[in-house]
């Protein structure tokens, strides 16, 4: 949070957790693993709104924002890290990087798709996961464009995700 994502060195984590660099290494192979355990975390608290019982008496637009307001908001705090990680991401020599991104991609919507209750197979599973992935991608993309102060997500979410008929077997 200090220097930022491009400036981060695994060696400097070490030396500011004062441990040697081999235990730095049990944890983290590489900077990207930060990542991942950053996004970890917002899977999980979006997860964890599962136990609540606005969300269980919520429909399935309804249990869609709150899942996407979970993570965008445990991820909040990090706005800034976030967009340098991404554009990280991004750079050409880091087609890895990329990679991980979709799986990652993919498995959020995953989740997401088991916590709302769509359980659909076949067709209608490829159809769900490609409309989630892409209102999720929505979703994140103005998330990532907003001041962190500014007001109209929960907005957006509901305008978002009213446009969309998501259709579940669950």
């Amino acid at each position: 949070m200090e220097r930022g994502w491009e400036s981060l060195n695994l060696m400097d984590v070490a030396r500011t957790m004062h441990v040697p660099i081999g235990d730095v290494y049990t944890l983290i192979h590489q900077k990207n693993d930060l990542a991942e355990h950053l996004f970890n975390r917002a899977d999980l608290h979006m997860l964890a709104e599962t136990e609540h019982e606005e969300f269980q008496l919520a429909n399935r637009q309804q249990r869609l924002q709150l899942l996407m307001s979970s993570w965008l908001n445990t991820l909040a705090p990090y706005r800034k890290l976030v967009r340098q990680m991404l554009l990280y991401k991004l750079e050409p020599g880091h087609v890895h990087l990329q990679v991980l991104g979709l799986m990652r991609i993919s498995r959020t919507v995953q989740w997401m798709l088991h916590a709302a209750g769509i359980n659909d197979t076949g067709l209608p599973r490829i159809a769900e996961e490609i409309i989630l992935s892409n209102l999720y991608l929505i979703a994140f993309g103005y998330w990532l464009s907003r001041s962190p102060d500014e007001p109209g997500m929960q907005r957006f979410l509901v305008k978002l995700l009213s446009r969309y008929d998501i259709k579940g077997s669950g």
